[in-house]
C-alpha cells in the first residue's frame, strides 16, 4: 500500500473534546438498515467490512437521546482511531459538494428545454468478461449494440439529441448550465412550478473520463487558479453563452440519473452506499480504498468556509464516492442543499489530516 496506518488515541484528534458527532447515530441506523435489509456494502482493499461494522451498528441502537459527550463516548466505546499516512510524505486533501436546488417543468416548454435523463437501456456496465480490447480499463459504461459492445455517445452528441425520443427524460431545466453542474454534483433537488419537489441521484454515466473545464478555463487564461471555484466557473459560463457550450462539451462524461424517495427533507440525496447524506457530515472517499459506513475524523486549519468561521474539524461517515476522489487521504465533503450549501462549497480546496475509525474488534488487524 501507498499509506500507513499509526494508531493513535482519541484525545490526538485535533478538536475532538469539542466535536458533536451526534447526527452520525441515526446514519449508523441507517446504514444498519441497508447492510442488513439489502445487501452489505463492497469491502475496499483495506479491508474493513460491512461485518466488521455491525456490531457499532448495532450498538447505536443503545445510545438514547444522544448529546455530544454520549456521542463521543459511543465511538471511544467501539471504535480505534489510526492515522492515514502516505507514504510520499503529503497531507490528506478535501473538497466539498453539495445537492444543487434546480427549477424545472416536468413537460418540455419554451422555458424549460434542457432535460435530466434517465440511464438508458442500452448502456451496460463493463467488467473483464464484456469490456472489448477497443475500449481503455477507465470505461466502467459502453453501449450494447446488436453484435458488439462499443464506446456510449459522449456529452455532446447526448445534448445535441441522440437520445431525443426515447423518454428518457426525467424533467427539464431552464439552464443548461444548472444541469451541468447537478451532473458534477451527482445529485439535484427538483422544484416544480407548483412548489412540489423530487430528489434525483446518479444513476450511471456515459463512461467516459471526467475532464475538469475549471482546468480548461485556468490553462486558458479565462480565470485565475487562485480565485477558481464552482461560482466563478459558473459566473464564466453565464457570460459566455456562445462559448459555453465548447466549454462544457470539453467534459465528455455524461451523467445519468434515477429518481430517489427521501422521507425527511433535513437529509440530503441518497448516494452511493444508498443512504441520505446527512450534510456536514458525509464524506465522499477512494470505494476501492475504503468501504462505505466507515467513520473518519478530518482535522483541516485552514478550511474554515464549513463550520462557520472555525477550522474544521469533525467526525464523518463515508457515504459516497466520485471519479475525483482518488487515494487513501482524499475526501469530499457533503456541504447541504441549495445555493447556500453550494457558496460554502464552492471554493473548498484544502489539505486536511485524516483518521479513520476501525471498528474495535478489527482494530487488531492494523496495529502491526
Amino acid at each position: 500500500m501507498d499509506f500507513a496506518l499509526r494508531k493513535v488515541a482519541f484525545s490526538d484528534l485535533p478538536g475532538w473534546a469539542s466535536d458533536d458527532p451526534s447526527d452520525l447515530l441515526p446514519a449508523l441506523r441507517r446504514c444498519r438498515h441497508h447492510v442488513e435489509t439489502i445487501k452489505p456494502h463492497r469491502t475496499g482493499s483495506l479491508g474493513i467490512s460491512s461485518h466488521d461494522l455491525l456490531p457499532a451498528y448495532r450498538a447505536a441502537d443503545d445510545v438514547e437521546a444522544p448529546d455530544a459527550f454520549a456521542s463521543r463516548t459511543f465511538f471511544e466505546a467501539n471504535f480505534q482511531p489510526f492515522a492515514i499516512e502516505r507514504r510520499d510524505g503529503k497531507p490528506g486533501f478535501v473538497t466539498a459538494f453539495f445537492e444543487p436546488t434546480v427549477a424545472v417543468s416536468r413537460e418540455r416548454t419554451t422555458e424549460y428545454v434542457f432535460p435530466f435523463y434517465r440511464r438508458p437501456d442500452d448502456l451496460v456496465d463493463l467488467d473483464a468478461t464484456n469490456r472489448p480490447a477497443s475500449l481503455d480499463e477507465s470505461f466502467a459504461f459502453a453501449r450494447s449494440m446488436e453484435d458488439r459492445i462499443e464506446e456510449y455517445p459522449d456529452r455532446r452528441a447526448i445534448e445535441t439529441g441522440c437520445l431525443a425520443g426515447r423518454g428518457l427524460e426525467i424533467a427539464f431545466a431552464r439552464s443548461k448550465t444548472d444541469v451541468f453542474f447537478a451532473h458534477v454534483q451527482g445529485a439535484a433537488r427538483l422544484i416544480f412550478p407548483d412548489g412540489s419537489s423530487e430528489r434525483i441521484t446518479y444513476a450511471a454515466k456515459s463512461g467516459h473520463p471526467f475532464s475538469a473545464i475549471g482546468r480548461l478555463l485556468i490553462d486558458r487564461g479565462e480565470i485565475d487558479a487562485a480565485t477558481v471555484s464552482m461560482q466563478s466557473i459558473k459566473a464564466w459560463l453565464d457570460t459566455h453563452p456562445e462559448e459555453a457550450d465548447a466549454v462544457m462539451w470539453h467534459n465528455r462524461s455524461f451523467i445519468f440519473f434515477r429518481e430517489a424517495v427521501v422521507d425527511d427533507p433535513a437529509l440530503g440525496p441518497v448516494a452511493a452506499a444508498k443512504v441520505p447524506l446527512q450534510a456536514g457530515r458525509s464524506l465522499a472517499v477512494d470505494r476501492l480504498i475504503h468501504t462505505f459506513g466507515v467513520p473518519f475524523f478530518i482535522a483541516s486549519d485552514s478550511l474554515t468556509r464549513i463550520d462557520g468561521g472555525r477550522p474544521f474539524h469533525r467526525l464523518m461517515l463515508a457515504l459516497d464516492t466520485g471519479t475525483a476522489i482518488v487515494g487513501p487521504a482524499r475526501g469530499d465533503i457533503f456541504a447541504g442543499s441549495g445555493d447556500e450549501a453550494g457558496e460554502r462549497a464552492g471554493a473548498v480546496r484544502n489539505e486536511a489530516d485524516f483518521f479513520i475509525l476501525i471498528p474495535k474488534a478489527a482494530a487488531a488487524r492494523y496495529e502491526a
